[in-house]
């Protein structure tokens, strides 16, 4: 399979089914993607709800660029994009910047720039190690806390959140503001991928804790994503028992890049 951006932004959403019972009748929507690398997944959900603002958060300078030319190429104008990085407090942070020189010179995709994080890279360097962290950059913090205040944003509908580890600073960052969210997709880790990362077990330990319930669970052995929702505005009774649901697309991406790591190895 040729890996593309544009039929990155032609596939289906793995919640997307999830997301019209949430959200289908709704008038107004306010979502957040943070860690939006190239902002494709912002493309889809503006597809999905034109009538949604959605803020795409991204700390590096080279992805926030092709983000702006994502949203241009594709004509999207409810996307709005925010060029720094959220977590547990306002500042400034050293943030970890992946790459790599060895990609595939025939595919419009790059497998280099979407692991970069405000966490030290640990088991990553072992288990891909065609993606390296030379690089380190200072980037801008803010809270979700912080920017509901200055944004006069009562509530966030959704989060989709790929922050390479630093999930629990995020979250810890909306603060009384995490209680208002009504779903959140984000990756989660079995491993320790990152250094001082909390694992899937942590992140849904702190999520139950504040009255979400996982309703889909789609891991692997190493990693995936979970959805939650929010009890207090959703019945997850309207969603079937979480099973370990795998999209095609993503299940060969995954693939693509162990194929990519062990032929690299030889």
């Amino acid at each position: 399979m040729k890996y593309d951006r544009d039929e990155y932004v032609k596939q289906p959403s793995p919640i997307g089914e999830e997301l019209k019972l949430l959200f289908g009748g709704a008038a107004q929507l306010v979502f957040f993607e943070i860690g939006a690398c190239e902002g494709e997944d912002s493309i889809k959900y503006s597809r999905m709800f034109p009538q949604a603002t959605i803020y795409a958060f991204e700390p590096l300078p080279g992805n926030m660029s092709i983000i702006r030319r994502n949203l241009e190429k594709y004509g999207i104008t409810n996307v709005i994009p925010q060029p720094f990085a959220l977590s547990d407090a306002p500042g400034d942070a050293e943030f970890f910047v992946s790459s790599s020189t060895r990609q595939p010179a025939n595919e419009n995709w790059d497998f280099g720039n979407k692991s970069s994080s405000l966490l030290q890279p640990d088991k990553h360097l072992e288990l891909v190690d065609f993606i390296e962290f030379t690089d380190r950059i200072k980037v801008k913090l803010s809270t979700i806390a912080d920017f509901c205040l200055r944004h006069n944003l009562s509530s966030v509908d959704f989060i989709h959140m790929d922050v390479q580890g630093a999930e629990l600073r995020v979250l810890k960052g909306a603060g009384e503001f995490l209680r208002s969210v009504k779903a959140i997709w984000l990756e989660v880790s079995k491993i320790h991928l990152y250094k001082d990362q909390p694992l899937a077990g942590e992140i849904y330990s702190y999520m139950t804790a504040n009255g979400f319930v996982l309703v889909k669970d789609e891991t692997d052995a190493v990693t995936g994503d979970h959805l939650y929702v929010n009890a207090t505005y959703v019945d997850p009774a309207i969603f079937p028992q979480p099973p370990v649901v795998r999209n095609t697309f993503l299940s060969l991406l995954r693939g693509k890049i162990r194929s990519l790591l062990f032929s690299h190895r030889k």
